[in-house]
């Protein structure tokens, strides 16, 4: 026997041994004898690559094992022997591991379905140019599926503002950018889906076939099955973009422009709307607003003279190479209107896809300085716009002080634009804002760069909408105790609640979003009395 052959059998014996304390005998020989056409790993390196996330907040017990499917029905055999188990053990989907509080973990009793690794047998994408959509196995990337999807001269209508995520994954949240107030997010833009549910059943639904399910799935944060296929709808792609930043040192002025764009649909509008606060010179010129040239860097001096909060808005111009003449003239248009300072305009123009991948190219900039694998304390709220004034007052003006640890985005979205039947929760009002805090932690540097000081600042915000009776919404919500579920989901809790127990009834699923508990299954330490 050579020496790697030794040293893969040892590898095999621990893991074993380990499954076998675990989950005893019996539930050994069951997953031991599942007929997968991908493969299970047991190595420690993958074992230990799967229970940390982006956000890096948690360190959550190793799995027993990683299952790289090449399949749908390879899930469902996984979840059927889970939920034939005599105990129950978690299993959880994982795409490009964005999460932020270890949602995508299962605990030292589970199983990760690494989703986002192309195994053989995995679908590529399938476009349909004429129907206008492409089918898309649940862990493939964003940024995979528009690169097939232009070879056709199409692309989704709907983005995230970083394409490195997994179609499976944010369709679980919702998926937003700033094409959200005109297209809607992710989940109102997909015609089918392919959902592998607690039980082991492989289900098609979609808006005409097995309707519930379906809604239920989009923003269901995995709680109701895991998303192996899912049927994307297209238009017709852009070549270029003209990419405008303008500044404001007002917030009602601000939020009012921002508004008023948002409301307006058809050809003449912007295609895009965003916007970030400003709270230090220094996050103007930063990895999440590299739209400047290092070469000219903006000045806030330059358009504020009393170190106040700037705002400013971001908004795109899509259009074709043929049209090249016209878009200038249709930019003054729709820009008159807009009460931003007159010296503020900062104008760029680049391929449609360059503007997409935008902060992937940060990334790659703040990997060369090892600052992107270090702790990550986002908190993203939705606002209602009735309340963002006050937000501003308690939040941007009062409790981040001038120092931020990351970009601070803010955008407002339509209601409307948002089905009601799907799981993904928002105010209950017709516009309301984003308000993400994108925050990265440092060892070294500054106390308000460490991380106990900005988990306690996204605790104090927190508290603050509570005390203010702001009535926020977490978006990647992070909560803990059976109170703060039910009063998140609000009028939902009951279909929600329903739906686990029809098609989750042994709470299998994604036990890492800590919203349905089973004693059987260890994940975190136990939480408080009050938690589930």
């Amino acid at each position: 026997m050579t020496r790697e052959m030794t040293s893969s059998f040892l590898i095999m014996t621990f893991a074993i041994c380990t499954l076998i304390i675990a989950v005893g005998p019996s539930e050994l020989l069951r997953i031991g004898a599942i007929d997968v056409d991908g493969h299970f790993t047991f190595k420690p390196s993958d074992l230990a690559s799967v229970s940390s996330d982006f956000g890096m907040l948690k360190s959550a017990e190793e799995p027993l094992a990683v299952l790289h499917p090449s399949s749908a029905e390879d899930v469902a055999r996984l979840i059927r022997t889970a939920y034939g188990s005599a105990t129950a053990f978690p299993v959880s989907a994982r795409g490009h591991g964005h999460s932020i509080n270890g949602q995508a973990s299962t605990g030292r009793n589970g199983v990760v379905v690494e989703m986002s690794h192309r195994n053989k047998g995995t679908p590529e994408p399938l476009v349909e140019p004429e129907e206008m959509y492409v089918d898309v196995w649940g862990g493939e990337l964003w940024v995979d599926v528009l690169k097939k999807t232009l070879e056709h001269g199409l692309a989704p209508k709907s983005w995230t503002d970083y394409l490195y995520l997994s179609v499976g994954g944010t369709l679980s949240n919702a998926g937003i950018s700033g094409q959200a107030f005109h297209h809607g997010p992710q989940i109102s833009n997909v015609l089918e889906l392919d959902v592998v549910t607690g039980r082991g059943d492989v289900i098609r639904c979609s808006e005409e076939e097995n309707t519930r399910l379906f809604h239920g799935v989009l923003g269901g944060l995995g709680q109701f099955g895991i998303i192996t296929r899912a049927r994307i709808s297209l238009e017709p792609a852009p070549q270029r973009v003209r990419w405008i930043r303008v500044l404001y040192s007002s917030f009602e002025v601000f939020t009012e422009d921002q508004e008023y764009l948002i409301s307006m649909h058809g050809q003449s509008k912007f295609d895009y709307v965003e916007g970030f606060v400003i709270v230090d010179e220094g996050l103007v010129n930063n990895w999440r607003s590299s739209f400047f040239s290092p070469r000219n860097p903006v000045k806030i001096s330059s358009v504020s003279s009393n170190g106040s909060v700037l705002y400013c808005l971001e908004i795109t111009k899509n259009y074709h190479e043929s049209e090249s003449d016209t878009v200038d003239q249709e930019v003054e248009i729709l820009m008159k209107r807009l009460n931003f300072i007159p010296t503020s305009v900062f104008t760029t123009d680049l391929q449609y896809v360059d503007f997409l991948d935008r902060v992937h190219k940060a990334e790659l900039k703040l990997r060369s300085k090892n600052l992107w694998e270090v702790p990550h304390p986002w908190l993203n709220l939705f606002v209602p716009k009735s309340r963002i004034s006050d937000f501003d007052k308690g939040v941007f003006k009062g409790i981040l002080g001038n120092k931020t640890s990351g970009p601070i985005l803010i955008y407002p979205m339509n209601k409307d634009k948002w089905d009601k039947r799907s799981s993904a929760v928002t105010p209950d009002e017709e516009v309301f804002y984003l308000v993400a805090l994108l925050r990265s932690a440092l060892t070294h540097g500054e106390e308000t760069q460490k991380l106990e000081y900005l988990k306690d600042q996204n605790r104090r915000i927190l508290e603050f909408c509570d005390e203010a009776k702001i009535s926020v919404k977490q978006y990647l919500p992070h909560h803990t105790t059976q109170e703060e579920w039910v009063a998140h989901y609000g009028d939902k809790w009951d279909q929600f609640r329903s739906m686990k127990a029809e098609f989750d009834p042994r709470h299998i699923l994604a036990t890492g979003q800590r919203i349905f508990q089973n004693p059987s299954l260890s994940l975190f330490p136990p939480p408080s009395s009050a938690s589930w």
